[in-house]
């Protein structure tokens, strides 16, 4: 099984977990990313750096992923177009984008661009907290553990 990473906007942290969660349970973990970074120092990563331009690392990853495979992303754009092919898609925080929840994603994506672009909202998103971090790693022990009994079915 693999799991993808869109590395350009992964919380170091997350991907640390994502690593961890591979090396224990033999994972294959491809970061893909629009500029060269720092890859962890294991076998079972890939780091995979795609020609910049817009969307460049989303469209290599919707090309390349896989209904039984995961994807790690705050993307929502990249996400529903994932979802739409089946991939299992999860948020660093630990929010699962799915079929029945993309379009209200979409949508408050969509307000929050708008509030920004009008300058009635400023700032971006809040830091990566301890919360955030464990409610990932449970999502991710979750959904890995849900796509390999299916894939095992």
């Amino acid at each position: 099984m693999r799991v993808w990473i869109d590395a350009d906007a992964c919380p170091r942290l997350a991907r640390d977990l994502v690593v961890k969660f591979a090396l224990k349970r033999n994972l294959a973990v491809l970061m893909v990313a629009g500029q060269a970074q720092a890859k962890p120092p294991f076998a079972c990563v890939q780091l995979i750096v795609v020609p910049s331009g817009p969307d460049a690392a989303d469209d290599y990853i919707v090309e390349h992923a896989q209904p039984s495979e995961l994807v790690i992303c705050s993307d929502i754009p990249l996400a529903d177009r994932l979802v739409k092919n089946s991939v299992a898609v999860l948020d660093p925080r630990g929010n699962e984008f799915s079929d029945k929840n993309m379009g209200e994603r979409l949508a408050l994506r969509n307000l929050f661009t708008d509030l920004r672009d009008t300058g009635q909202m400023t700032g971006g998103p809040r830091g990566y907290s301890e919360q955030d971090k464990q409610a990932f790693a449970n999502s991710l022990d979750r959904i890995i553990t849900r796509l390999q009994r299916e894939k095992r079915a």
